[in-house]
């Protein structure tokens, strides 16, 4: 739980800072409501991510499919929707506030909430595929390598997952990253009524964050 939970405290900070700054309220303190999120966004994912181990553990689940699917399969899609899960809450007041758009020109033209809803779901894919990817293909690599007999020493397995660990997040990083542009496009007939009623223009543009 404590490995968990130091994991997705990282990956929400992260969130956190490099989200779209547009959301404003004045009834509340934003950055408070954010932290109180993410505190539960990180709970709650490190809760799920334990959840299997602990239940393995509990009930003395031995046998070698167990084994593979709680250690082996299991930790790549939970971490990929839990990724995907904290992103979700702590930028959720892009959901209730929305996020400035832009005419191709720079020029904000308003704050549209259904950008700032398709920002924070392409963050969240990208965020999945990233950490879903990087749990998963290593534990594929390391199969290969332990069949083939690459590593002979049972003591040198740990560093080379380590290092294979390293690789695949340092190949995987550019590729999530470059999933969807970080200037994002909204199409006219996506935005709301009063934003359109104020412009003419065809293309919209919004920062859709890390």
């Amino acid at each position: 739980f404590f490995l968990q939970f130091v994991f997705h405290t990282y990956t929400t900070a992260f969130t956190l800072v490099n989200g779209n700054g547009t959301p404003k309220a004045e009834e509340y303190s934003l950055q408070q409501k954010q932290i109180l999120l993410g505190l539960g966004a990180i709970s709650y994912s490190a809760c799920v991510g334990a959840l299997p181990l602990t239940f393995m553990n509990r009930y003395t689940l031995k046998s070698s499919l167990m084994q593979l699917v709680i250690r082996k399969l299991l930790p790549a899609p939970l971490f990929g929707l839990t990724s995907a899960f904290t992103v979700a809450m702590v930028r959720s007041p892009e959901f209730d506030n929305g996020i400035e758009v832009m005419d191709r020109n720079g020029k904000v033209v308003g704050v549209s909430k259904k950008a700032g809803e398709k920002a924070v779901m392409e963050t969240a894919l990208s965020r999945a595929v990233l950490f879903g990817t990087t749990f998963f293909l290593p534990e594929v690599l390391m199969y290969f390598v332990q069949r083939a007999r690459f590593v002979k020493n049972p003591r040198a397995l740990s560093p080379v997952r380590m290092f294979v660990i390293m690789s695949v997040l340092a190949g995987m990083l550019p590729v999530s990253f470059s999933m969807f542009p970080q200037c994002g496009e909204i199409k006219r007939a996506d935005l709301e009524p009063e934003i359109l009623s104020s412009t003419e223009e065809t293309e919209f543009f919004y920062n859709r964050g890390i």
